[in-house]
């Protein structure tokens, strides 16, 4: 072996990263003249060759000669490179050495290496890029813990590309079927993929459709659409057509971490048992007080019931029974967790998901008429002009006399002989909405129609029903409600303790204060109403007209309820609250975060269905739209039958345009996933 190629010399060289064979046919000043093996001659420079050289045979002048005993060298280098284990050297020299020649290495196997075995070698050294690193003129060894971290990453490049290669073509087809609207046999297509792609490219899908914004998965997926149009919702479509998720799949959902339905409480089945039997061992004899709940008629987590008796001064005594789950909860326990990650109760029109166990929420501690359960009971003395005289609250156990709904209320407080209860709650609730508004609050009134689904799940038809109006009922109900909220935050307040308070601390103008049913109206109020917060610090909740707010009148269908109610338990039994400001506040991120993404399910979720449901009738139908902001080239239109709004170019309503003003829209464009909507006519009407 020579140190230095010259004439003759067979020398190897890296060429888009693979060694290169050839004849040395000329040397000058370090520079030199090639014949390759693939018959090429070439120039480069001598610091580019490989640290093995030879045979040398400077005889040889003929470029068959040459070629014949470079074919020579490329056999012998080939197979002793298959036949060399590359981890068996690495086995011997890791932990030996940090670095070393391949000369060196080649000692390991051979007593007298020759050349051919030394490069066959370098050749297996430089393509085990996990277990060495070429440092001209030698080879790092890599240590275990790096070799192991490599070997993962390769294993990770190698499935990548499997799956990118599975995939894309995939993709293609998925995205064209969509986009034509044609049927095509999507399960045959992913019969046709490798299994670990299909495996992979179902979890890229759904975790995408669950976090769009994956770090993990976007240098995966930025390689996977290439070539696909740009989408908002693009994984969704692909899972959708695939038939990895199904037609209209709630993505809400997902995104919110929110398991729907009640499946997710069997894996706390100890545990809710457990907490059954501590709340039968409270049990206590009943309050005599024959507590009414009222409700929609599919209500089943029924945490409210009240009674309502008129005084001989023209006052009120008032009993308010609160379903109180929180004498037995375990709060950090992992069905709290749990809970707490719901953090509220979600109504779809697919289907309701509670948001404690249904054992709990619809039984063990819901208010059902003539079963014993625990309460928090609030009692008021109220004067005939609808102030408190007296508040407090005490724990009891409770049987309500009767759950009754919404409509059998309504139908008896309009007729002429209601009873004395649900009259004095009547007169009461309407004598506490005046003292509010008085007081400054803007009291939104809007119907929202029934969403109705029938027919096959995968191509329903949407319905909007008109809801039933139960003025007197809902109205009894909603102000005895905020009636107890607001005493919450009061006595919390007196008492120097903290609760979560929902607040809207800012000053409105006169003009806001009211109760507001027309379109135009209700958008000018709510535009001019801030956010509002859950906070620790007790301040005016504006809208609802009261120095103090906080929740406590809904602990199995609202996390912050649930942490209210137990609060007030602990200050009425033990005279400290079970949390201290801080230990509050320090929970209330994550309370934060997951109420509002339950409630951005409750709030985007209908509304997908009503778009939907025009965009089945829009070739048959015009909807009333009545303009509630002129301003600018684009006018905003209510449609209250629907209660969704949508916006129109200024053209298309003619030249004088007045809020209230209703026109015939014709719509179209209609597009439920990406919240698409367009007016394609409109025509003035004198119908509102």
């Amino acid at each position: 072996m020579r140190q230095y190629p010259g004439p003759g010399c067979i020398v190897e060289f890296l060429q888009g990263n693979e060694p290169q064979l050839a004849w040395v046919v000329e040397e000058s000043g370090g520079k030199l003249r090639l014949y390759t093996i693939n018959k090429r001659e070439m120039k480069l420079p001598a610091a580019r060759i490989l640290p093995w050289v030879g045979p040398c045979d400077d005889t040889v002048r003929d470029r068959e000669g040459m070629l014949e005993r470079l074919c020579t060298c490329e056999a012998r280098r080939a197979r002793v490179s298959s036949e060399v284990d590359a981890m068996e050297i690495w086995e011997l020299a890791q932990g030996e050495v940090r670095d070393e020649s391949v000369a060196w290495f080649a000692g390991l196997l051979w007593e007298r290496p020759d050349t051919d075995q030394v490069a066959g070698l370098g050749r297996a050294l430089l393509a085990c890029k996990t277990h060495f690193k070429f440092h001209p003129p030698k080879f790092e060894v890599f240590p275990a813990e790096v070799v192991e971290r490599r070997l993962t990453e390769q294993a990770l490049a190698l499935e990548r590309e499997k799956v990118v290669t599975a995939g894309q073509g995939f993709f293609k087809e998925l995205w064209t079927a969509w986009a034509s609207g044609e049927k095509r046999d999507t399960a045959r297509l992913a019969a046709r993929l490798d299994p670990e792609a299909a495996v992979k490219l179902r979890e890229l899908l759904l975790g995408l459709v669950a976090d769009p914004e994956n770090s993990e998965l976007a240098v995966l997926w930025g390689t996977l659409r290439k070539g696909l149009p740009e989408h908002p919702f693009l994984p969704l479509v692909l899972a959708e057509q695939w038939g990895v998720v199904p037609p209209h799949h709630n993505y809400l959902l997902d995104q919110a971490g929110y398991e729907p339905g009640d499946g997710w409480a069997g894996r706390h089945a100890g545990e809710i048992g457990e907490i059954r039997e501590a709340s039968a061992g409270l049990a206590c004899e009943p309050d005599a007080t024959p507590f009414v709940s009222v409700d929609s008629p599919t209500t089943r987590d029924i945490d409210d019931a009240c009674h309502v008796q008129p005084l001989s001064d023209g006052g009120f005594l008032v009993r308010l029974a609160l379903a109180d789950p929180s004498s037995a909860w375990r709060f950090d326990a992992p069905l709290d967790r749990a809970v707490m990650r719901r953090a509220s109760s979600v109504y779809l029109p697919e289907g309701t998901s509670h948001m404690m166990p249904e054992a709990f929420a619809a039984d063990v501690f819901s208010l059902v008429e003539k079963k014993p359960r625990p309460a928090l009971i609030m009692e008021w003395d109220i004067d005939a002009g609808g102030a408190t005289r007296r508040f407090e609250m005490r724990c009891a156990w409770v049987t309500v006399a009767a759950n009754r709904t919404y409509a059998d209320v309504e139908a008896e407080l309009a007729g002429p002989e209601p009873g004395q209860s649900l009259a004095s709650g009547f007169a009461l609730a309407e004598l506490l909405r005046a003292r509010r508004v008085a007081a400054g609050a803007a009291i939104i009134e809007r119907v929202e129609p029934d969403v109705v689904l029938s027919g096959p799940a995968d191509e329903p038809l949407v319905d909007l029903a008109p809801s039933g109006q139960y003025p007197r009922a809902q109205l009894l109900v909603s102000e005895l409600m905020i009636l107890a909220n607001a005493s919450a935050a009061g006595f919390a307040v007196a008492g120097g303790f903290p609760l979560y308070f929902r607040t809207q601390d800012a000053v409105l103008s006169k003009e806001l204060a009211g109760v507001w049913s027309r379109p135009e109206d209700i958008h000018h109020v709510v535009k001019h109403l801030p956010p509002t917060s859950l906070e620790i610090a007790p301040r005016p909740h504006a809208a609802i007209g009261v120095k103090a707010y906080a929740t406590v009148t809904s602990p199995l269908r609202r996390y912050v309820d649930l942490v209210n109610l137990a609060q007030l338990r602990q200050v009425l039994e033990t005279g400290s609250p079970k949390w201290t400001r801080a230990e509050l506040e320090q929970r209330l991120p994550e309370i934060n975060s997951r109420t509002e993404a339950a409630g951005r399910i409750q709030r985007f979720r209908p509304r997908y269905w009503k778009l939907l449901h025009i965009r089945q009738n829009c070739r048959s139908k015009t909807w009333t739209g009545i303009v509630v902001e002129s301003g600018g080239p684009f006018v905003t239109l209510a449609l209250p039958d629907i209660q969704v709004y949508v916006r129109a170019n200024r053209e298309q309503l003619g030249e004088k345009i007045r809020p209230g003003q209703p026109f015939a829209l014709r719509l179209g464009k209609v597009d439920p996933l990406t919240n698409e909507l367009r007016v394609l006519e409109a025509t003035e009407t004198d119908e509102a």
